[in-house]
């Protein structure tokens, strides 16, 4: 998590329904874990480099695969794919990033036994470094909290920790945890971003493939604001399912013309990426294109399997919004 101090804005605050609740709980909760990466890593998982395959490591993951379903602790199931692979593409160099951020992701559908054998439901986030080398696959990690079902656990800070343990083993780099039991009634917000809403805009589309040509900056003084849109949507890389998103866009620079930033938006439509890989790419072709002073892009992915991912850059000048939901998670 990037936080919030001199010379870092908050990202931008959302209009919200419900009680209001911090990102990761109360400090010193013992729900929350960070757990720093050991020099020898005890246990199954292997994170993949660039050597293991060279073309498309996503290609042997678990997507659009029929799959057995374990109901027992298995670490392995864990799938990690290099983020260099994509940025490659991008001309983004791993020791050189033109972001920072995180993925932040929330896991509705989890659940293990007490030591003696009740179960016990939970939601989950987890936030990923977006310099971590690795991002995992979603449908593994779908697998792999599954395999959780019908292992006893002593605690949720045993969970916990395991979970952090790991994804900080396969994503490569610390990972946060935060589970929160359902007994404990936790709130979930939802909220709409303060911002211009992009999506009235009567305008026509033709075009759904990413073409960053749409975008261009007026003629005029700075300014600084936040738009978004609903209207996000791309496939997954492997299985050309459909995701679903609201983005939303604050930058500091010349005013973004904003009928053709809605045109860009949109042209993602029939586009395959990862969530995270297609926030980048929205990222450098915004900055390449409009050359904003600061420039932040935030994405709310819709749920699959009990997951959403919601990836979030910046130039470092915003800090990252907190946990609300959009009104479709």
């Amino acid at each position: 998590m990037i936080p919030c101090g001199p010379g870092r804005l908050p990202f931008g605050a959302f209009r919200t329904k419900g009680a209001d609740g911090g990102r990761f709980g109360k400090s010193g909760d013992p729900r929350v874990i960070e757990l720093r990466l050991p020099r020898d890593v005890a246990g199954k998982i292997y994170p993949m480099t660039t050597s293991n395959n060279l073309l498309d490591p996503s290609l042997s993951s678990p997507l659009g695969k029929a799959t057995e379903y374990q109901s027992h602790y298995a670490p392995e199931l864990l799938y990690p794919i290099p983020r260099q692979l994509k940025r490659r593409e991008l001309g983004i160099v791993d020791d050189d990033l033109p972001f920072v951020g995180e993925d932040l992701w929330n896991a509705y559908e989890l659940s293990w036994l007490n030591p003696k054998g009740k179960p016990v439901v939970a939601v989950g986030s987890f936030c990923f470094p977006v310099d971590s080398p690795n991002l995992i696959e979603s449908k593994s990690f779908k697998l792999y909290l599954n395999s959780l079902n019908q292992t006893r656990f002593d605690s949720i800070e045993t969970v916990t920790r395991t979970l952090a343990q790991d994804l900080t083993t396969a994503a490569g780099k610390p990972i946060r945890v935060v589970l929160e039991p359902l007994a404990t009634r936790p709130k979930a917000v939802v909220g709409i971003p303060s911002g211009v809403l992009l999506d009235d805009l009567d305008i026509d589309f033709d075009c759904y493939q990413p073409a960053p040509q749409f975008l261009m900056t007026d003629t005029g003084p700075v300014i600084e604001e936040t738009l978004f849109s609903h209207l996000l949507k791309s496939n997954c890389l492997v299985t050309g399912q459909p995701d679903w998103a609201m983005v939303v866009i604050r930058y500091r620079g010349r005013a973004i013309d904003r009928a053709g930033l809605l045109r860009y938006i949109v042209s993602f439509r029939n586009h395959n990426e990862f969530h995270e890989q297609c926030v980048e790419r929205m990222f450098i072709d915004i900055r390449k294109h409009c050359s904003p002073e600061a420039l932040a892009i935030y994405a709310r992915y819709t749920r699959r399997g009990g997951l959403d991912i919601n990836p979030f850059r910046s130039t470092g000048e915003y800090a990252p919004p907190d946990n609300t939901r959009e009104i479709r998670q």
